[in-house]
């Protein structure tokens, strides 16, 4: 595959990208060089999901349901990654911090732990958005971790999938150096099992030791790449679920609008039926939106400033989820569903600034989260905040 960046991804952007701090270039030497790491993969693992959820909320009323139900399904994946990362961080006594605004990237943002430099955007539902949606993706030879002889060259990063190794091998080594019962020390009950969190290929798991370990790490990668040579995620093996493609290969299928076959490979590509993709049915908007482009006082401005003030919220309750009770997980799947509904105010409207507007674009959510925000968004939730009730066929955002 290519190793150049996509050029839809560049096309548009004025902004120099935002960068994502990444963690030094070897493998974790102690239980908080560990840490770092891991809060590092929390940090990209949400690094996705405001892009992935542009897409889909774009697109337009009763259009492109294929296309809406796999980024649906790929975004309640990287929420299960975000978990399963915060239970791996915990059960190595570490404290996952999701509700600082270090932790929500500026878009546009460059694509962390890549050799190539490609900026993340907030993009409507098209061709650009799903170009760049492969690349962050894509399976890849993976390089050996920093200190093989094989990378003595390298000064940095070279993909996603070196990283999550380096992470596996840093994993191993402690656990042969701390031994099993000191490394994995964590309060057991920080940690989010199948009974907190509405899923959707893959399940939640407590990390209690080094196999569980190793096996959200799997999880994470797999879903996102699939296994080596094949097209498909390891949940059929793992949770005996349903086998599916991975989350590059379910874009693939979309962006070529053509089903992948049982038998087909990464080298065949998709050879099974036709998708109905309709790339012109989707609200156009600015992929370097910000809320101080709406006029102040205006009804699209507060319906901005909303959509950041519950995203900050979600924020929260994620970090309460995982440093406070487990449980409090239930209450983001309402929190979801207000930003589907926030959402609607937004990417319906004509863009007020006239230019853009003259050029077609249409109101959009910013993803800026500031501490302001935040500390709104924590006192405004209770100490126990409850649960949802359960929605028939799981929440429709």
């Amino acid at each position: 595959m290519s190793t150049l960046p996509p050029p839809s991804a560049l096309a548009g952007l004025s902004a120099e990208p935002s960068r994502v701090e990444e963690p030094p270039f070897r493998v974790p030497r102690d239980r908080a060089d560990l840490h770092v790491f891991l809060q590092a993969a929390l940090t990209l693992e949400h690094l996705t999901i405001p892009p992935y959820l542009t897409a889909m909320y774009t697109l337009r009323p009763g259009t492109n349901r294929t296309a809406f139900y796999a980024i649906r399904a790929v975004v309640l994946e990287e929420m299960l990654h975000m978990t399963l990362v915060a239970n791996l961080l915990n059960a190595v006594g570490g404290k996952p911090l999701v509700a600082h605004s270090r932790f929500v990237t500026g878009y546009p943002a460059l694509l962390p732990y890549s050799r190539d430099k490609v900026p993340i955007a907030l993009r409507h539902f098209g061709t650009a958005a799903l170009d760049t949606f492969l690349y962050i993706e894509r399976p890849e030879y993976v390089a050996e971790p920093p200190g093989h002889p094989s990378v003595a060259g390298d000064t940095g990063w070279t993909s996603i999938g070196q990283f999550y190794n380096t992470i596996r091998t840093g994993l191993i080594r402690l656990t042969e150096e701390l031994g099993e019962a000191e490394l994995f020390r964590g309060d057991p009950r920080r940690q989010v099992g199948p009974e907190d969190f509405y899923n959707s290929g893959g399940e939640v798991f407590p990390v209690t030791g080094r196999a569980s370990a190793l096996k959200a790490l799997r999880v994470i990668t797999e879903q996102g790449e699939g296994v080596s040579r094949t097209i498909y995620n390891t949940d059929d093996q793992l949770f005996g679920e349903a086998r599916e493609p991975a989350h590059y290969f379910r874009f693939d299928e979309i962006r070529r609008r053509r089903r992948y076959g049982p038998h087909d490979t990464p080298a065949s590509g998709p050879t099974g039926p036709a998708l109905d993709v309709s790339w012109e049915d989707a609200y156009p908007v600015d992929p370097e939106a910000k809320v101080a482009h709406y006029p102040p006082g205006s009804a699209v401005r507060r319906a901005a400033e909303r959509f950041n003030e519950t995203y900050a919220r979600l924020l929260c309750v994620l970090e309460a989820a995982f440093t406070r009770d487990p449980a409090v997980m239930q209450a983001a799947v309402p929190t979801m569903l207000q930003l589907r509904d926030l959402s609607v105010q937004l990417y319906r409207n004509p863009h007020p600034d006239p230019a853009r507007r003259a050029r077609g674009l249409y109101a959009s959510a910013t993803y800026e989260i500031t501490e302001e925000l935040l500390g709104e968004a924590r006192r405004s939730l209770p100490g126990n905040v409850p649960g949802s009730t359960a929605l028939p066929g799981g929440p429709r955002w």
